[in-house]
């Protein structure tokens, strides 16, 4: 029998703002003001890393190098970097506040898995500044968490174990077979990965599907299940250990693998 005494949660995408918007817009302004178009799916790929790293990521894409080629007539450099960095920033720090409302049924579902003994954790690819705006902002609509690393003052931010680890260490975790990481992005699932626990996706809501609410309550159910089957499957190549529809069916799972033999 599996012991499972610690879900380590993501943020943006899988507890709070539905589909992940508040770094996606700010990528999006970012490149715009650069003379580079990107497309959300190249915006999110790289969805879940430092955010510094996700800019390095979208810019290493072959497609959109070239776009920065044509426009600036040169390759990029690390000060295009550190430029791009600032001014996202600027944009995300303008908006974080309005993206911060919990994703349905994540706050009922943490209050679940605490009433049978479970300590909640988290990691993220928001910076500490950054969530010294999204976790008070989450707190007042009642999503809270044991345990908050960000990657600042870490060797790396995902996909590297260490903020995992951090977690484990400050809510005295013994072991990482008594851990489920849960996230909705593929560096979540390579974050979960490298750490050696439970690698879990999560589809609604999240940054893979990059769905607003709205889009999601109204859009027909066959384009909908296409989607989340496409979702599923990339977090499965991915190598997730397993992949849920909602945030819901968590306590689920974790019955399930705490029931295993």
């Amino acid at each position: 029998m599996k012991k499972v005494s610690c879900v380590i949660m993501d943020w943006a995408g899988t507890a709070v703002d539905f589909g992940c918007f508040a770094p996606l817009n700010a990528f999006l302004r970012v490149f715009q003001e650069q003379g580079v178009t990107i497309t959300y799916r190249q915006a999110r790929e790289p969805m879940g890393l430092l955010k510094i790293e996700h800019i390095k990521a979208i810019l290493k894409m072959p497609e959109v190098s070239e776009r920065f080629r044509t426009a600036h007539g040169r390759e990029w450099n690390q000060n295009d970097v550190a430029i791009m960095y600032q001014s996202f920033e600027k944009h995300l720090f303008a908006s974080l506040q309005d993206f911060t409302t919990p994703v349905p049924g994540v706050i009922e579902t943490m209050e679940q898995l605490r009433r049978e003994g479970i300590r909640i954790g988290s990691t993220t690819g928001y910076t500490d500044a950054m969530m010294k705006i999204v976790q008070p902002g989450a707190a007042a609509q009642g999503y809270t968490v044991d345990c908050l690393v960000t990657p600042d003052h870490l060797p790396a931010g995902r996909p590297a174990p260490y903020m995992i680890y951090r977690n484990m260490t400050e809510l005295a975790i013994p072991s990482v077979d008594e851990v489920v990481k849960v996230g909705d992005t593929i560096a979540d699932i390579r974050e979960g990965l490298n750490a050696k626990v439970c690698s879990v996706g999560v589809i609604t809501g999240s940054n893979e599907l990059g769905l607003t609410e709205e889009e999601y309550k109204t859009m027909p159910e066959p384009e909908l299940y296409t989607l989340k089957q496409e979702v599923r499957e990339r977090m499965m190549a991915a190598g997730a250990h397993y992949v849920l529809d909602n945030i819901r069916e968590l306590p689920d799972l974790i019955h399930n693998l705490m029931n295993k033999k």
